[in-house]
């Protein structure tokens, strides 16, 4: 199949290198890097990621849920504590 391309300079430059070092024509270096370029490499496969966790020594009656409302009734408190050293 005869097409016309018009390739980005730093493509034509990395087509070029490639004739150049392995004495390939323009339509032979091209193809090739089509070639490689289409067919791609599969994906490494990885470990599915695990994170392990460890006893904090929270007790076990602790509400979770209720973790804002204890952060904000210390911070009211440090509030209150510093608003009294000022009076």
């Amino acid at each position: 199949m005869r097409t016309t391309v018009t390739l980005d300079p730093d493509v034509e430059r990395l087509i070029r290198d490639a004739m150049r070092e392995r004495g390939l024509s323009f339509k032979e270096a091209l193809n090739e890097a089509a070639r490689i370029g289409l067919r791609g490499k599969p994906p490494k496969r990885t470990k599915p990621f695990t994170q392990k966790s460890f006893r904090m020594g929270a007790p076990q009656d602790f509400r979770w849920d209720k973790a804002l409302a204890v952060a904000d009734a210390l911070e009211d408190e440090e509030l209150n504590r510093k608003l009294a050293l000022r009076k």
